[in-house]
C-alpha cells in the first residue's frame, strides 16, 4: 500500500479475499470509487463503517450479502475513510476533491470520478443519484 502519490495508480488496497491489488489494474478505464458493466467503466466498492455502524460484517459476511444482491463490480476489504488510520487511498482522493463543508467523506456512498489518467475529476455526495448526474460525466470521460 502505497503512503502518497500523485495518481490514482500509485496505490494499491486489499480485495474483499485479502489479495493486494494495485490500481495499476485499473490503468486506461474510467472508475468510480464509492465507500460501502458499462465499457469501460469500473465500480470500486469499499466498506466502511464509520457512519453509523452500518457494515459491522467481516470481509466474508460482506461478500455473501454483496453476492446476494448480483454485486458485479469490485469489492475491496473495509476502509477507514477518515482519520488517522484512513486508508492511503481515500486520503488522496479527499486531497484531491474536497468536500463542499471540508477534507472529509460525510457519510457512506460517496463517490469519486476517476479518468483514464488516473486523476479524480469529481466527487458525488451520498445522497447523488447516479443517473443522470454522474452519467452525463462519464459520458464525457468514455
Amino acid at each position: 500500500m502505497a503512503s502518497g502519490g500523485s495518481s490514482f495508480y500509485d496505490f494499491s488496497a486489499p480485495d474483499i479475499d485479502g489479495n493486494d491489488v494495485a490500481m495499476e489494474k485499473y490503468r486506461g478505464h474510467v472508475c468510480i470509487v464509492v465507500n460501502v458493466a458499462t465499457k469501460g467503466l469500473c465500480i470500486l466498492g469499499f466498506p466502511c463503517n464509520q457512519f453509523g455502524s452500518q457494515e459491522p460484517g467481516t470481509e466474508e459476511e460482506i461478500k455473501k450479502f454483496a453476492e446476494s444482491y448480483g454485486v458485479k463490480f469490485d469489492m475491496f476489504s473495509k476502509v477507514k475513510v477518515n482519520g488517522n488510520d484512513a486508508h492511503p487511498l481515500w486520503n488522496f482522493l479527499k486531497s484531491k476533491q474536497g468536500g463542499i463543508l471540508g477534507n472529509f467523506i460525510k457519510w457512506n456512498f460517496t463517490k469519486f470520478l476517476i479518468d483514464k489518467e488516473g486523476i479524480p475529476v469529481s466527487r458525488y455526495s451520498p445522497q447523488t443519484n447516479p443517473i443522470p448526474t454522474i452519467e452525463k460525466d462519464l459520458e464525457k470521460l468514455l
